[in-house]
């Protein structure tokens, strides 16, 4: 093996490790982790999935355990701008050096036992071990895809979160809320409470806690919320909260994170769930930024469930709203251009520069489809960020989705502004 010294060096290794790049099972991963004893984090642990939601969920738990002053481990995939981002402590991303140091540790484990792993699999190892080595008080897990098959579903969850279950990842999920919901409760464990974050689940998610004796507390049945004008009240599951701050993130998110702090063993005061709340904030999430006095919105959403979800965070807005708008072909682009009927003046569509992206041109026919107007077609999302800025007026806003890989270029692009 060539010697690998920096992060990057290491990254561009994980990549070319494994014939797959995702390889679902838990089999190989389990016994390295094993191997490695590391699965016993030793403190609470929230595991967190959901087809959309996870991230906005994830950080509110942060930001609320970080106020209460412990100790916390987060992990979330993907990243935006940099892979540290995926692995933080106490809410500050891993430094190259404490991923480094994993990564070593790991690949000599892995290289005695002779399997190979995916990227996502050595990477969510290396988070098991950097927890464990930094002695916290609670740990918050986002599932990557899925739940009972996922490498992050090697460590028992002590409250497991559905936020929600929509159409996505179907090649490996199935093609239906009951199959994917089955997946998704793969995360639940026995006599363990478990957390629903929307009002309809599907049946099988239902079946499977009550066959593990696993409680099941559901929004707007076990716990719900009430939004005034400038507070917020939320009450369940014997608890209630008033006059909680306007948070940065969508209220179901938090609602649900609220759910999950109040089951969890550890003690929160209601000063930090306020403080918490204040602080939370995710990037590529509704994230708001001014170029040249207009408003431009960026959100990862890139399925027909999250896209419906970003409009539906959308204020009224006399002025018009443009879209810059670029996803992956294995992505249902038709389902998330329907999702946005009636919320767009003009879209900027883009191809992404990736292995899966979509062309643009593959795109435009959808959106007209729908009776979309369609101000330019591109080959790069920084071409459709700056004809979108030239063309929207003052007041006019721009929003920015589709896939992960958007909104990374679009802020790319922006910095350079």
């Amino acid at each position: 093996m060539i010697p690998l010294n920096t992060l990057n060096e290491w990254l561009h290794y994980l990549e070319t490790q494994h014939h797959k790049s995702i390889d679902m099972g838990l089999a190989r991963v389990q016994k390295i982790a094993q191997a490695a004893n590391i699965l016993d984090l030793h403190c609470p642990v929230i595991t967190v999935a959901g087809t959309n939601g996870k991230g906005s969920t994830v950080a509110t738990l942060t930001a609320i355990y970080c106020a209460a002053g412990y100790k916390v481990g987060t992990y979330t995939s993907p990243h935006i701008t940099y892979f540290n981002e995926r692995i933080a402590l106490n809410g500050h991303m891993a430094s190259d050096e404490i991923l480094i140091n994993a990564f070593e540790f790991l690949e000599k484990v892995r290289a005695q036992a002779g399997i190979s792993l995916t990227y996502f699999e050595f990477t969510t190892l290396a988070a098991f071990y950097i927890f464990q080595q930094a002695k916290l008080d609670i740990v918050i897990l986002e599932v990557g895809l899925g739940g009972r098959l996922d490498a992050v579903n090697l460590i028992d969850a002590d409250v497991a979160v559905v936020t929600s279950i929509g159409i996505d990842h179907v090649d490996w999920l199935g093609d239906t809320r009951e199959a994917i919901s089955f997946e998704k409760a793969g995360i639940f464990r026995t006599n363990k409470p478990a957390v629903y974050g929307e009002n309809n689940p599907p049946q099988p998610l239902i079946d499977h806690a009550a066959q593990l004796k696993s409680q099941l507390y559901i929004k707007h049945q076990d716990f719900s919320f009430q939004i005034q004008d400038e507070s917020w009240t939320w009450q369940g599951l014997g608890k209630s909260y008033s006059k909680l701050p306007k948070p940065q993130l969508a209220y179901d998110n938090v609602a649900t994170a609220l759910a999950a702090v109040s089951l969890a063993p550890l003690v929160v005061s209601q000063e930090a769930i306020i403080t918490g709340i204040k602080n939370a904030q995710l990037a590529g999430r509704a994230e708001r930024f001014v170029c040249n006095g207009k408003e431009i919105i960026m959100d990862v959403a890139h399925n027909p469930h999250g896209a419906a979800f970003f409009m539906q965070q959308l204020s009224a807005t006399p002025k018009k709203t443009l879209a810059v708008f670029a996803m992956l072909g294995d992505k249902d682009i038709a389902g998330t251009v329907a999702a946005c009927v009636g919320r767009v003046d003009q879209w900027f569509v883009s191809g992404l520069d990736v292995p899966r992206g979509a062309s643009a041109n593959s795109i435009v026919p959808l959106l007209q489809d729908n009776g979309m107007y369609v101000g330019g077609i591109y080959h790069t999302v920084a071409a459709a960020m700056r004809a979108a800025c030239q063309t929207a007026q003052s007041g006019d806003r721009i929003l920015v989705f589709g896939s992960f890989y958007t909104v990374f270029a679009a802020k790319q692009w922006l910095q350079t502004q």
